[in-house]
């Protein structure tokens, strides 16, 4: 079969060319009557949503179709989901970036349909929506705004999160007609609405409604650019009229001698409208500049950003502006380089000698036409073209030397692609510009969305994308349609699965949950290695021991942490404590967590644990930062009933330290209210109460609480020491030299008032440490500053080189003495 001319389907308008490529044919059915639907295309050659058109007349068939629904179609005619519609009137229907469905209704329910299979989330417009009821709608990549039928504005920016908003207020009038410029086109960042009310325009955003003063409306039709720039008008009068998106400018006119509106006025490009009737398309270019189609029957004009699918019920055609390189190759008498590349390699076919003629004509610039017919072949739709455009960049690159074939292997790589997708099985006819902007990513999702999963497996193979979402998308599928037993379907999940790397189990447990099936759910936890991902489903799905269980498996503590706090919020919490008392880290991590912040749980816990020791510690620890004696009184009673039926030595010890604590709060009381006007006494330790006592002059006071609490002599005596030093109380020291035994010896006395600086007190204390060594009483003499009483001790030892060591340190008559002594030591000649 011979190639098609690549010119036969240019159309040349003003300084530019177009051509209209056939793309599929014998896309719908007759039965389908596309005339009397409204037809809208989700963009980048993506899905056709059909919608019976409720203000024409039809006969009804079957009772089938008598049920009003949205059908959806591939763009090559195969149908893919079917929707019922029960709901209010349908007043707009448009699709996101991502090839979700938007339906809004009159009441101003929108209904986001995503994944082609029907399943869809919901909101309101709000606004007065429901009560004055939505006429029309408009829709960009991630938002829409409804028009209301008392000319209000509701604007929803973005559908995962919407947040509808009322637009600044509108002015009266019959709206003849209405566009939007997206947020990415406007200097605000929002959108814009442009309303064509009476004679004029009014632009409206958040904030304020600006009259444009034009006086040539009312105007029929309103379109803009892709790029925002520009703005197309229909008038009464049948004129387009090109404006710039400021109104300042009129940019060209065309009369289109019909006073009848077109069905749509459509952009192709950002060069050029398409204005459609029932079976007659007007392609304008700029000066006003046109070219003319004409169909058999109704055609519907889907736009894109870089052409328009033209659909009828028998072809889907694509018409867009012919590239620049694209011309550069084809146009009729061209001599660029490109060209002549091409030209060899029908020569080199022919094995004529003009072929290398041609190339070293061109043997300068021959990088610049292998690089244009690469780029010419990403614009073919034809795969003969295509490969000729290969074949003549490859026999270019090949005579060069040094040359990146990167360009040439990657669109290589995305022809094939786009091959795939294009079949009229698949139905994506994508352009290569729609292609870049989609990406590969964006492209998978949508094969994935149609389930043509092995051709999204081979793309995702080629162009080496990971490819565990299609295998987790395929597998929910194949949950929510298998009638199969749940050991079967787990079986099969697994098997076809296993050793696929990044698959999340997790997300088709989740399905599985939600198609009511928990038992198939929690088997395909079991295969998800991730604990993170398995324990909030599991909690959801209210496996809630085994939720623990994975999650105390996992080590993570904060795991760990976010069931338990779970668990505590939903359960009673004596089946709180039965489930983590078999479980030593939980237990810990709540034990620990309590400790913190959470002293009641703490008490239950180690009462639901029979622990009555840790459970009298924490008594103990709040009775102690009681300021109100009573209730720390209480708190001791708690503690020591806690205590009083176990046997074990440990605890009856413990008991005993209760009950002292108890009885030493009560005598602190007594203190407080006889000795003081405030708590003095009260909190304080035994032994800081009895230094305190001491310290203030009730000694019997102190000696009586030695006795009640039986506290060690030795104790006391050190506690009444450092109290009366701390008093400088030394006739009181004083009379207690002259006592014969001490329990602590006198050394401590001696320390603890030379300390105090009363070297004349503390040296009445050396000679009663007789169980010290000599040398240290000397120190002790000598830190006195009695340095004959320390010569004395060493003549007593007969220590004369100690004695000349003193000699050194003493003055007047203590060195006289001091050299007595030592000449007394000293032999007679």
């Amino acid at each position: 079969m011979a190639p098609a001319n690549p010119l036969a389907n240019w159309e040349k308008v003003d300084d530019s060319f177009y051509r209209k490529i056939p793309v599929y044919d014998a896309v719908f059915d007759e039965d389908t009557e596309l005339e009397n639907y409204i037809v809208v295309g989700a963009p980048y050659g993506g899905a056709i949503a059909l919608y019976r058109d409720e203000s024409k007349p039809f006969q009804l068939r079957d009772s089938q179709a008598s049920r009003s629904c949205i059908e959806i179609y591939s763009c090559s005619g195969k149908q893919i989901t079917r929707i019922n519609w029960e709901q209010a009137t349908i007043r707009g229907l448009g699709w996101s970036d991502k090839e979700e469905l938007l339906v809004v209704s009159e009441d101003g329910t929108v209904r986001r349909y995503f994944g082609l299979d029907g399943e869809f989330t919901s909101f309101s417009l709000g606004n007065g929506a429901e009560e004055y009821g939505v006429r029309a709608c408009q829709f960009w990549s991630s938002g829409l705004v409804a028009l209301l039928s008392n000319n209000q504005l509701i604007a929803v920016s973005k559908y995962d999160e919407p947040r509808p908003r009322a637009l600044a207020p509108c002015p009266e009038g019959e709206v003849s007609s209405w566009s939007l410029i997206p947020p990415a086109h406007t200097l605000s960042r929002s959108v814009e609405v442009l309303l064509a009310v009476d004679k004029t325009v009014y632009s409206i955003d958040s904030t304020e409604a600006e009259d444009k003063i034009l006086q040539d409306g009312p105007f029929k039709n309103l379109a803009v650019s892709p790029s925002g720039r520009f703005v197309a008008l229909f008038t009464a009068e049948g004129k387009l009229w090109i404006v710039s998106s400021d109104f300042q400018n009129k940019l060209s006119e065309y009369d289109s001698k019909s006073r009848v509106a077109p069905s749509s006025v459509s952009w192709c490009g950002d060069d050029a409208v398409v204005l459609a009737w029932e079976d007659e398309v007007h392609l304008i270019g700029p000066n006003g500049a046109a070219s003319k189609y004409y169909y058999d029957g109704r055609v519907h004009v889907i736009p894109e950003f870089d052409g328009v699918r033209l659909l009828t019920n028998d072809n889907c055609e694509f018409l867009h502006k012919v590239a620049d390189v694209t011309q550069e190759i084809f146009r009729l008498g061209s001599s660029s380089p490109a060209s002549v590349l091409l030209d060899s390699v029908e020569q080199l076919e022919k094995k004529s000698p003009k072929a290398d003629e041609n190339i070293q004509r061109i043997r300068p610039s021959l990088p610049s036409a292998v690089d244009a017919c690469i780029r010419a072949a990403g614009h073919e739709f034809d795969s003969y073209w295509q490969k000729r455009l290969l074949k003549a960049a490859s026999f270019g690159k090949s005579v060069l030397e040094l040359y990146n074939s990167d360009e040439f292997v990657e669109m290589t790589e995305k022809l094939r692609v786009l091959s795939a997708v294009r079949d009229y099985h698949v139905g994506i006819p994508l352009s290569y510009e729609q292609y870049l902007r989609l990406t590969p990513e964006g492209l998978i999702d949508r094969l994935i969305n149609r389930h043509e999963y092995l051709l999204a497996i081979r793309v995702s193979e080629f162009l080496q994308i990971p490819a565990d979402r299609i295998y987790v998308h395929w597998a929910s599928q194949k949950v929510r349609v298998s009638t199969g037993d749940d050991d079967t379907v787990c079986k099969l999940i697994v098997q076809r699965l296993e050793g696929k790397p990044g698959i999340s189990f997790e997300i088709i447990a989740q399905t599985a949950y939600d198609e009511g099936r928990s038992h198939l759910a929690t088997q395909l936890l079991n295969h998800e290695p991730r604990a993170g991902k398995q324990v909030p489903l599991l909690l959801n799905m209210e496996e809630d021991e085994l939720a623990l269980d994975k999650a105390i498996e996992s080590g993570d503590d904060d795991l760990v942490n976010y069931v338990l706090l779970h668990l505590k919020t939903k359960l009673p919490l004596a089946s709180f404590f039965r489930m983590i008392n078999t479980r030593s880290m939980a237990s810990a991590l709540v034990e620990t967590a309590a400790r913190i912040d959470d002293t009641e749980l703490l008490k239950d816990l180690y009462y639901q644990d029979d622990r009555p020791m840790e459970g009298s510690n924490v008594l103990m620890t709040e009775a102690l930062r009681e300021s109100d004696p009573q209730r720390r009184l209480e708190k001791l009673h708690l503690a020591s009933r806690l205590l009083s039926d176990s046997k074990d030595p440990s605890v009856v010890f413990q008991q005993k330290l209760v009950a002292e604590a108890s009885q030493l709060l009560k005598a602190q009381e007594a203190l407080d209210k006889d000795l003081a006007d405030h708590g003095e006494y009260s909190g304080l330790s035994l032994n800081e109460t009895i230094y305190r006592l001491i310290r203030a002059g009730y000694g019997k006071r102190a000696h009586k609480l030695q006795n009640e609490f039986k506290m060690p002599e030795k104790t006391f005596w050190w506690l009444r020491l450092r109290a009366l030093v701390a008093k400088r109380d030394w006739g009181e020291l004083e009379e207690i030299a002259k006592t014969k035994k001490s329990p602590i010896g006198w050394a401590p006395f001696y320390n603890e008032i030379l300390g105090a600086g009363n070297t004349k007190l503390a040296s009445l204390f050396v000679p009663k440490c007789t169980h010290l060594p000599v040398a240290d009483r000397i120190e002790m003499w000598v830190k006195c500053g009695m340095i004959v009483k320390a010569g004395e001790e060493a003549q007593k030892i007969k220590d004369i080189h100690t004695l000349e060591s003193l000699r050194t340190k003493a003055s007047g008559s203590a060195s006289t003495e001091i050299e007595r002594m030592i000449n007394q030591l000293r032999p007679r000649k």
